[in-house]
């Protein structure tokens, strides 16, 4: 217990140092129909923001004209109804050509093996976000259709934000978000290729609340989500039959997490830490009952040259201690990484390169899949706009790695090279 406690100290103090913080705002047509104007007022490239598109989203989402410009006139000063519904949409579809298949992690059987896959849609999403106030604002985003999985519709951002709690200038964002966004939101990546180590590490979505604060060039932010995602939930029964309640946490203990950071000139550089809890696992790919105690710390910088080229750098290093089953007593450290640079050329093109880079590290040689941690890829992507929210996607990714040759079917067990093209369209 005083182990854990001196864990979240030393978090916290982590934090307080000052730091750089940063909400999320991706290619997001609500904002253009509101405001009357061009998505490349924000955007670089969609989705990649400019320099303006990162003062719209540190403003709330708003332009000081917000009030006059997006809302009906009642009359009433304490009621904001948008004049339109504040809705947009955003459709990928692509054709992929792959090395990469399914493989039992037991059997080494593969049961899907397409070389050619036709991924058309590939996601469809609906956005929503509007001023609700003088300082208050919400944003959400359904996906109706992701990767095939016709059929559910699954929230995943979605959250109210207010900037200045109690009249203090802190901000504060409630709801369902990325511990991840205060490094690089992975949603507005010009790449179909993800930031593989935040999946890996297990600090994408989750539920809480992040406080932020600002002071000159530095700011802040310190944070606590539940810790086990946003796809469960667990029922209320025991006061009774038939209780209507759901708890969306299963266990007291929470993550607390952080980042702290400055902008000088065109660089930022920023701290990440966060220490929480996570299931075990059990067996070559089971979830096992444990709670066990993970830590992740982050250094990443980026910057850009000219309003054309932006570059970024982001480091991971995880500690998972005593996660697997068949050793509880051992901790685990493996670490993971990745590099990008974007560059818009001009009005119809913008080429990528992203470098993705993993060592299981503790978890080699544990016939889990977390040797599987393991990844050296690089990926040159281009994007062709036919009009401002509407692009043609090129991208090739190459794996270093060779085949796992040993005996079990874990780890590196095909190559995850693939080429790419297709369609993204917001409107």
């Amino acid at each position: 217990m005083e182990g854990r406690i001196v864990k979240v100290l030393v978090v916290f103090f982590l934090i307080c140092l000052n730091g750089l913080w940063s909400q999320t705002v991706w290619a997001n047509p609500v904002f253009a129909r509101q405001y009357d104007m061009s998505c490349n007022t924000c955007h670089a490239a969609f989705p990649r923001l400019n320099a303006f598109g990162e003062h719209f989203r540190d403003s709330n989402m708003r332009l000081p004209n917000w009030r006059e410009k997006t809302t009906v006139d009642t009359g009433d000063k304490q009621l904001a109804l948008p004049k339109i519904p504040p809705l947009g949409f955003r459709a990928q579809s692509f054709m992929q050509a792959r090395q990469g298949k399914e493989i039992d992690p037991d059997t080494g059987v593969s049961e899907a093996d397409s070389s050619v896959d036709f991924q058309a849609p590939y996601l469809v999403k609906l956005f929503s976000s509007a001023p609700l106030s003088d300082h208050m604002s919400y944003y959400f985003y359904g996906i109706f259709a992701e990767k095939g999985a016709n059929g559910e519709t699954i929230i995943e951002d979605a959250w109210i934000s207010h900037d200045n709690v109690l009249g203090t200038g802190t901000g504060m964002q409630f709801g369902q978000f990325q511990t991840s966004d205060l490094m690089f939101p992975r949603e507005t990546r010009l790449t179909f290729q993800d930031f593989m180590v935040y999946r890996m590490a297990g600090i994408t979505y989750d539920r809480g609340v992040l406080f932020n604060q600002s002071a000159g060039n530095a700011t802040f932010a310190l944070g606590a989500v539940n810790g086990n995602g946003i796809s469960d939930n667990w029922t209320v029964n025991s006061p009774g039959y038939r209780r209507p309640d759901h708890l969306f946490d299963n266990n007291t203990g929470k993550s607390i997490f952080g980042r702290v950071g400055v902008k000088l000139g065109e660089v930022s550089t920023g701290l990440f830490a966060l220490s929480g809890d996570q299931k075990s696992a059990t067996g070559i790919a089971g979830t096992g009952t444990r709670d066990t105690p993970k830590q992740a710390i982050g250094l990443d910088v980026s910057g850009n040259w000219g309003g054309k080229g932006y570059w970024f750098l982001q480091g991971v290093w995880n500690r998972w201690d005593g996660f697997l089953d068949a050793d509880p007593a051992r901790n685990l450290a493996w670490f993971g990484a990745f590099a990008g640079v974007d560059y818009v050329l001009n009005d119809r093109w913008a080429l990528s390169a992203l470098v993705n880079y993993a060592d299981p590290g503790d978890f080699a040689g544990t016939a889990t899949v977390y040797e599987g941690i393991k990844m050296q890829t690089l990926t040159l992507g281009a994007s062709y706009y036919f009009m401002r929210n509407v692009k043609g996607v090129m991208e090739f990714n190459y794996d270093f790695l060779p085949v796992d040759n040993d005996a079990d079917f874990v780890g590196h067990e095909t190559k995850e090279g693939y080429f790419l093209v297709g369609f993204d369209i917001a409107f």
